[in-house]
Parts: structure tokens; sequence; C-alpha cells
């Protein structure tokens, strides 16, 4: 028992001196640090002598994330066709129907995916 916690030992020190560091910083930046006293036109932030106006980052419509996720999906189709191209012909060889059924059907799932999202206007940006 004694042996496998040792094993670890090592690693307890590290998020030791990470858990203090990080702390030490805090502490250190509030007691030490000086607060500005200025005016607080000072204190705002300066970007090509424009003051800033509105929200920092605007927001997305739905849509944007919608077509996102859609194109990591379709972009991981192509990541599972690769390697399936590759070695179609040595996989053709042992078993043609069972290799060439199997990527049919998986392209006709994603096929019908893709006509599911065309018929709910999914990639439509304007809506």
């Amino acid at each position: 028992m004694d042996g496998q916690l040792t094993q670890y030992l090592a690693v307890l020190i590290l998020l030791g001196v990470a858990i203090a560091f990080a702390a030490g910083m805090l502490i250190f930046s509030k007691v030490i640090g000086k607060r500005a006293k200025g005016e607080p036109i000072k204190d705002t932030a300066y970007e090509c002598g424009m003051l800033p106006e509105g929200a920092g980052v605007p927001r997305m419509s739905v849509k944007f994330y919608l077509v996102a996720m859609l194109f990591i999906l379709f972009d991981i189709e192509v990541v599972f066709l690769f390697p399936w191209a590759v070695v179609y012909k040595e996989m053709l060889a042992e078993n043609a129907p069972l290799i060439f059924g199997s990527m049919i059907s998986f392209l006709g799932i994603l096929f019908v995916g893709y006509i599911y999202a065309l018929k709910k206007k999914a990639f439509d940006w304007k809506n």
C-alpha cells in the first residue's frame, strides 16, 4: 500500500506547488498591487483612439453554430472515407460485397442526414 502511494508523491507535490503558486500570485497582487486613483477614462480600453461602444463580442445566430456542427459532421465523414478508399483494393479481394455494402450503408445514412438538414433549411443563413 505504501509503495503505491509513494508513486503519486511527485504528482501531489507538483499539485501543491501549482496551487500555492496560483494562490500566492493572487494574494501578492492584491496586497502589493497599486490601485489606480486617477480618472475613470484612464481605465477604459484603448483601441485605435475610438471610445469603446456596445458589447465586446457580438451575438451570433444559432444558424451559425448549426452550420458549424453540420460541417464537423460531414468533415468527419471524409475522415472515415479516406482510409477506406486507400485500402479498398486490398479489402475487395477478401470480401467484396460486405465491404462495399457497409460503405454504401454508411454513405446512405449520412446522405439521409444531409437531405434532412436541407429539408429543415439548416443551411439557410438568411432566416
